[in-house]
């Protein structure tokens, strides 16, 4: 944790020309979970994933799924993240470093990738769509496909609104400010 001197100092070296900045950039994604007045409710399974403008998988960004059954008995149930798991999951071997959580309760939920711990930041210059998918056992499964294009550096606040499993769906890039 930075210390408000050690943040002055930093600026103070940055303003003088002493330290080149090296601010890395991030990608934030907000995902909501909606809370649902149904009898059974199991919180959902979610995958975050970049497909490029054939729809082919190219980075997996996060898999939400019950990492704690024993026996690793929540990997059984990936296969209800159906479009993810056509196009990427049965190919990975679970847990995913890095990609690979626990499942999230209702609420909005803030997820940030990082340059040089996520491969998003490597992409070729091109179109592509942020995509996330949910299911919910004894429940419904919803995708959403967010489309952008990727110049390697500049992306717009992008959102998108589910209808039932995924509520506000965001993703935008910033300046990390740790770094």
């Amino acid at each position: 944790m930075k210390t408000k001197t050690q943040s002055a100092l930093k600026a103070a070296l940055l303003s003088t020309g002493c330290l080149q900045s090296t601010a890395a950039l991030q990608l934030e994604t907000t995902i909501e979970i909606p809370r649902l007045s149904v009898a059974e409710y199991h919180r959902p399974y979610v995958a975050v994933w970049i497909e490029d403008s054939g729809r082919k998988a190219v980075e997996n960004l996060s898999v939400l799924y019950d990492v704690k059954m024993s026996n690793e008995e929540g990997e059984t149930w990936l296969k209800d993240l159906r479009q993810w798991w056509r196009k990427s999951g049965r190919s990975q071997d679970m847990p995913i470093d890095g990609v690979s959580g626990p499942t999230r309760p209702p609420g909005i939920h803030r997820i940030v990738y990082r340059q040089g711990e996520s491969g998003f930041f490597n992409l070729p210059a091109g179109n592509y769509a942020f995509v996330v998918e949910a299911s919910r056992e004894v429940g419904g499964r919803e995708m959403i496909r967010i489309p952008f294009e990727w110049d390697g550096q500049n992306l717009p606040e992008l959102s998108a609104q589910g209808s039932r499993e995924l509520g506000t769906v965001t993703f935008k890039l910033q300046t990390n400010p740790e770094s």
